[in-house]
């Protein structure tokens, strides 16, 4: 299986193969003929896992990070922003990024279908991403709706108690 790995910042493309790890070089190709010995193993009873690469053992404390395969990594003493991804979800990632290029406001549309229960802003108002602009009942839970870019509310045709589809229109922004 392949990795990229990034350490603050450094990215390294990996191969787990049997017994241990493989450095790949640009294009996937291998950047040594030597598959570097490798071993995980937890300490009973602690956040602690002894890492061993070739001859180096290193103690290793790990915490996951907000978004997938992102984690804080806590390596003899220093820390280090990590992320490891697999080779289809980083593909995944660089096509979406690359598909998505620079947007302008971005309507607000129900994930769902469901009911209005309540609106947060009025048209007119000026939103940030991340804002609640609307909350929304679906299966018998309340969802807090937020805002995916900043802009001015240029419309807002729904109301409370309405019940709404898949991919309606909540919030249009300008």
């Amino acid at each position: 299986m392949k990795y990229a790995v990034e350490v603050n910042g450094q990215r390294v493309d990996l191969a787990l193969e049997e017994g241990g790890v493989r450095v790949l070089g640009d294009g996937g190709a291998p950047a040594t003929d030597a598959v570097l010995p490798a071993h995980l193993e937890q300490v009973e009873g602690t956040p602690v896992y002894l890492v061993r690469l070739g001859e180096a053992v290193h103690r290793v404390v790990v915490s996951r990070g907000e978004t997938r395969g992102a984690y804080a990594l806590w390596i003899d003493g220093y820390r280090y922003a990590a992320e490891a991804l697999d080779e289809r979800t980083r593909a995944i990632r660089e096509l979406t990024a690359a598909a998505a290029g620079a947007q302008g406001p971005r309507p607000l549309v129900a994930p769902m279908p469901g009911l209005i229960v309540r609106l947060h802003v009025a048209v007119g108002d000026e939103v940030v991403p991340g804002q609640p602009l609307v909350s929304m009942e679906a299966m018998k839970m309340e969802n807090e709706l937020r805002s995916l870019s900043g802009g001015r509310v240029a419309a807002i045709p729904v109301a409370p108690g309405q019940p709404v589809e898949k991919g309606a229109v909540l919030v249009e922004l300008a």
